[in-house]
């Protein structure tokens, strides 16, 4: 029998959010892993906010909308506060009722940056990262290494000279063409030492390999491991040519401090195999399991090995993390500018990675 098409505007439901959630959706398992980490960073939230004075966005809440945007790759704040209107599983995941009023865009930025200023990103990260280690899934003998580009949020016209030029009666005239000119670039020399971006200065001309666009962009690098493939640090800084064998340096330091008195091997592709960088990666602790170029400086005593081989098979995984955090992450192209804000949301994008492949992983 067919049924009536009635309308019915019941105005209560006796249904709680919780028992709608169904008891096996993915968003359990992270926020159960979001909520340890938040709870972990109390002293942290309670040093950032004054005792007096009207409250804020609880920053939790702001935490897990961040995490939000970027499970669901929305890709606006003005569709992540429109989702959570309507939404009522992102309204659980936050943690506002059926009743709350959800946040103007321009006060979620506002008070989401605050939190960026003062690097929860990187704490955020830490317990993420820590809550593997306590599971027993990270590696601490083989690593891999990488970097990628991340386009800047400005364009090519943007990079103009750094030297103001004289004002001329043809400069005030308006472009032509609209706020969108057309401009050819050709037979035009620019490089970062006499050209900037008015745009976001931080940023540089750079590209990826010979015979590839350039772009204005920013480096973003990962250290990762080899067992699970999870990410445990993250850096990312100007484009400059020598940027991925500096701040890998880095990234390799720091793990050499977290766990001291360990022998490790670390896989990487040609772009590292450098004289000083494969002394570098020595003194820090580290065997350099990187692929070899025409003039490789590493030899026979360390290829000879197995572990050589599956070093350079295993170190391909790290591509997946730089593929999930552009395809879903929202870092293929940064939607801030500055590069404070834009390394802050790189590591974000790094920690929800980890989440996902916690959860893939039966960790709760």
């Amino acid at each position: 029998m067919r049924g009536n098409d009635q309308e019915n505007s019941g105005l209560f439901s006796y249904v709680s959010m919780e028992d709608r959630i169904p008891k096996d959706h993915p968003l359990r398992a992270i926020r159960k892993l979001v909520d340890v980490a938040l709870g972990e960073m109390e002293g942290v939230f309670r040093k950032m906010y004054s005792h007096e004075g009207r409250p804020s966005i609880a920053p939790e809440k702001l935490l897990r909308a961040q995490i939000l945007q970027i499970l669901y790759t929305i890709r606006s704040e003005r569709q992540l506060m429109e989702q959570l209107d309507y939404n009522m599983l992102f309204r659980w995941f936050v943690g506002l009722s059926m009743d709350d009023e959800v946040w103007h865009p321009t006060s979620f930025t506002q008070n989401r940056d605050r939190l960026l200023n003062h690097e929860v990103a990187e704490s955020f990260f830490e317990k993420i990262r820590d809550r593997a280690e306590a599971a027993k899934l990270v590696s601490r003998e083989h690593f891999s290494l990488d970097g990628t580009l991340i386009d800047a949020a400005a364009s090519l016209k943007s990079f103009q000279p750094r030297e103001s030029k004289e004002t001329t009666a043809k400069d005030d005239e308006p472009p032509q063409g609209g706020r969108n000119p057309s401009v050819d670039f050709h037979g035009e020399k620019r490089t970062n030492k006499t050209h900037a971006s008015t745009t976001d200065p931080e940023s540089l001309l750079a590209r990826k390999g010979r015979g590839k666009e350039s772009r204005m962009a920013y480096a973003g690098h990962l250290l990762t491991e080899n067992r699970n493939g999870l990410i445990l640090d993250a850096e990312l800084g100007q484009a400059k040519g020598n940027a991925e064998r500096d701040e890998g340096l880095v990234l390799l330091e720091r793990e050499a401090k977290r766990h001291p008195k360990r022998r490790r091997t670390v896989g990487a592709d040609k772009g590292y195999d450098k004289s000083e960088f494969v002394k570098a990666s020595r003194r820090a602790g580290f065997t350099p399991h990187f692929a070899r170029w025409k003039y490789t400086t590493i030899d026979g005593r360390t290829t000879r090995h197995k572990g050589y081989e599956i070093s350079q098979r295993r170190r391909k995984i790290i591509e997946q993390c730089f593929g999930w955090m552009k395809t879903v992450g929202l870092i293929r192209k940064a939607r801030h500018r500055g590069k404070l804000l834009v390394r802050q949301m790189f590591i974000f994008a790094a920690a929800a990675y980890n989440l996902v492949r916690l959860r893939k992983l039966g960790v709760v």
